[in-house]
């Protein structure tokens, strides 16, 4: 695939980052998830599961709410905090909360450990020492499914029981040293569509369609030559032999070559990241979304200041920069660097996605699905999500993806979609753009507008997958692919163009016109 000049040099530089697209594939929806167990069906024993939200309070001071899972035994919870009330918190002693207990339980909820019984012995132990509620940590971070055994073909528990993850119960096992611990429990519906899916889904859109556009509107020949006077590359850097390296020709070889080097990179990342390594992803991110900040910003520029006068400065290792370049640049790296410091704040997603937008289908597709649904078969777990959330990382996160918050979502968190889920079919429509445009073809009878709005119903189907799979990650392109290439190839059938579109070069589309026109 071929590039403009003043996009070409650029996005030579930034190829490096192309590998680190790759970690972020997935279509995620970061909210507490649970580990299966899947148990007799019974009647006592049916409820379906539901997450919950536990409000905290610190001799009378509320804390931050803590997020659970309920049984599919005992009472249930109000879906309204207002419906629900305020309990006193006590650990069940023993703590493991398997035999009477010696403290007092009764109007409380009672606090166990997670082992050496059932669930349902727990529960009943607790309601027996008169307990309103039970809380059971987990010994890991995941919500586990509390489920009855086979045994249990007779239940009568009246009290609600929930699971909360181990580093929950550390955080109240601290609050109740000599203080005194309240709860409120209660089950909020979380929303079937959250705003920040369609916002999301008009980003991934938007970005394609510019992307596309760019070098319609955004540039020309005149533009090229006036953003290199800005920036004050050298007048060859686009010609003769630099030429030929600043193009970027994906081939067969070279895709698969791509893919096999962004899995052992993959899997590297899982067996070894840490909060250093994602650092160091931070601060390529960063390198790559200032590159990319400067040309969007400067090539429109030079397209409206075709003549306008020029003022430049030398600086040591760069030489001889125009002042508006030095500025334009400046800005970016700013807006980067606030960025990386305020990463973890509410607002940080804003400054991430605009990063984003800033900055193979086929084997990506096998790629995709292996690292979602495959993986777990022999590591256990989804090695793509796992990345992609940035676990054992210390709670550092991999920038390379566009999130928007959960805004009307109880639990909160970030919807997300990968730098590859945008930029690997954008190549495809941006090739149709191209195509359409040489041949002369219309919107109706071209393939572009086709492919925007096959994207579109991809992601639409992506997240339509989300949801019917409770928020567990997918990969996107198993949706995408189908929805762009898939089109494109139909099309390309029926109209009867399959061959030319396969053959197509814009060389080859430049000698036809030139010799036509000479004609």
């Amino acid at each position: 695939m071929l590039f403009p000049p003043a996009i070409r040099r650029r996005f030579v530089v930034s190829f490096p980052l192309l590998l680190l697209v790759t970690l972020s594939f997935a279509v995620v929806a970061t909210a507490d998830g649970a580990s299966q167990d899947d148990g007799p069906e019974l009647p006592a024993c049916n409820n379906p599961f539901k997450l919950v939200k536990v409000k905290i309070w610190v001799d009378g001071v509320e804390g931050e709410d803590l997020s659970g899972i309920t049984a599919s035994f005992g009472a249930s919870l109000p879906e309204e905090a207002n419906k629900s009330s305020k309990l006193p918190a006590v650990f069940s002693n023993p703590l493991n909360g398997c035999s009477n207990s010696s403290s007092k339980l009764t109007g409380s909820v009672a606090l166990s450990i997670r082992g050496d019984c059932d669930f349902v012995t727990k529960a009943k132990v607790a309601q027996s020492g008169g307990a309103s509620a039970l809380l059971v940590i987990n010994d890991n971070e995941e919500l586990y499914k509390m489920v009855c055994s086979e045994n249990d073909t007779s239940l009568n528990i009246s009290i609600p029981v929930v699971m909360i993850p181990k580093s929950a119960g550390d955080a109240v096992n601290k609050s109740m040293e000599e203080k005194h611990v309240e709860f409120l429990l209660y089950a909020p519906t979380r929303p079937i569509v959250d705003f920040s899916v369609i916002f999301l889904w008009a980003m991934a859109v938007g970005t394609i369609v510019t992307a596309s556009l760019w070098q319609e509107f955004g540039t020309s020949e005149n533009s090229d030559e006036r953003y290199n006077e800005l920036s004050k590359e050298s007048p060859n850097a686009g010609t003769g032999d630099d030429d030929d390296k600043e193009i970027l020709d994906i081939s067969v070889k070279g895709a698969v070559v791509f893919v096999i080097m962004a899995s052992t990179f993959l899997v590297l990342l899982y067996f070894f990241m840490s909060a250093w390594f994602v650092w160091l992803l931070i601060v390529l991110f960063c390198i790559g979304g200032v590159q990319g900040m400067h040309t969007c910003i400067m090539t429109p520029i030079a397209r409206k200041c075709r003549n306008c006068p020029q003022k430049t400065l030398n600086l040591p290792l760069f030489g001889e920069v125009s002042i508006v370049s030095f500025v334009v640049a400046l800005c970016c790296l700013i807006f980067a660097v606030v960025w990386a410091v305020n990463r973890r704040e509410s607002y940080s997603w804003v400054g991430q996605d605009i990063l984003v937008a800033t900055v193979l289908l086929c084997c990506a597709f096998v790629y995709d699905i292996f690292w979602v649904f495959l993986s777990p078969l022999i590591f256990h777990q989804s090695v793509m999500i796992v990345v992609a959330r940035g676990d054992n990382s210390g709670g550092e996160s991999i920038p390379m993806l566009l999130r928007v918050p959960r805004v009307f979502d109880p639990w909160g968190g970030y919807d997300m979609i990968g730098f590859g889920d945008i930029l690997f079919p954008g190549l495809l429509v941006a090739f149709a753009f191209r195509y359409d445009k040489a041949c002369k073809k219309h919107l109706a009878n071209g393939y572009f507008l086709w492919l925007i709005i096959g994207y579109g119903f991809g992601l639409l189907f992506t997240y339509l997958g989300l949801y019917l799979m409770n928020g567990h990650g997918q990969p996107a392109l198993l949706y995408l692919v189908p929805c762009t290439l898939g089109v494109t190839i139909i099309l390309g059938l029926v109209r009867g163009e399959l061959k030319e579109l396969w053959n197509y070069s814009p060389e080859s589309s430049s000698a036809t016109t030139i010799l036509t026109g000479e004609a």
